[in-house]
């Protein structure tokens, strides 16, 4: 998908596994300089998932018996959460991604890639951890979090960086703010040289639909005590502790 809507463009370059924030920047931006912006981030690509899988480990404790990182893509955060859990599992419905998360990290006893969809998620399986990046938006919120909240062990963790769309003015100034930011990351990341997006970019996306109002009107209703804030770089960060029984 060229341009604003794919990994050409200066707000979905980087999502990674499934990623679109579903920004308008280009409402306020001129159309030569959100070509010029395109055609930067195309050639200096960085994951904006990746950058929050540091998020994702601070929230979590230093061993885990097992965890979940669904919509695993290539793999990436799979094989990170496999410094922490004695058993990780990534599921993932696309099957060339499946296919180069086995080729980077062959399955084992300890880490497995799984062709399935969340509705195909073992419901007798219980996790000390769950992920979710970019990629609730693809399936029915409420129930997808219903279906990973019970699927914690008492005490576990749901961990999601998610994509919303934009609704507010704050939502436009801080996307608006998030651009050259965007820019400069992507130029230190590169060291000033054209690279190409990394494998976990190539994922099929979808613009994302939910307002982050609508995000947290729904987690009220499934997940009590949830914690949910906006993040830069077109995303959301919401974390959720099962009740200790």
């Amino acid at each position: 998908m060229p341009g604003l809507a794919g990994p050409g463009g200066f707000r979905s370059t980087s999502r990674g596994p499934a990623g679109d924030a579903n920004s308008h920047d280009e409402a306020v931006l001129t159309p030569r300089l959100v070509t010029w912006i395109d055609n930067f981030m195309a050639t200096h690509a960085w994951s904006h998932n990746e950058h929050y899988h540091r998020w994702v480990l601070r929230q979590l404790p230093a061993t885990m018996r097992r965890a979940l990182d669904v919509g695993c893509g290539t793999g990436d955060l799979v094989r990170t959460l496999g410094g922490r859990a004695a058993i990780v599992d990534g599921i993932d419905c696309d099957p060339t991604m499946i296919a180069q998360a086995r080729h980077s990290a062959p399955p084992s006893e300890r880490t497995t890639f799984t062709l399935a969809s969340l509705v195909d998620l073992d419901v007798r399986q219980r996790y000390d951890a769950i992920t979710a990046v970019a990629v609730l938006h693809h399936v029915p919120f409420e129930d997808a979090l219903q279906r990973l909240a019970n699927a914690l062990v008492p005490g576990g963790r749901l961990l999601v960086v998610g994509c919303y769309k934009e609704d507010t003015l704050s939502d436009r100034a801080l996307s608006l703010a998030a651009v050259p930011a965007n820019l400069a990351v992507g130029l230190y990341k590169s060291r000033g040289h054209r690279v190409p997006p990394p494998s976990s970019m190539r994922a099929p996306s979808a613009p994302a639909t939910m307002t982050l109002t609508a995000i947290r009107e729904t987690a009220e209703r499934v997940l009590p005590g949830f914690h949910l804030r906006r993040a830069l770089f077109w995303r959301y960060l919401l974390r959720y502790t099962a009740p200790r029984r």
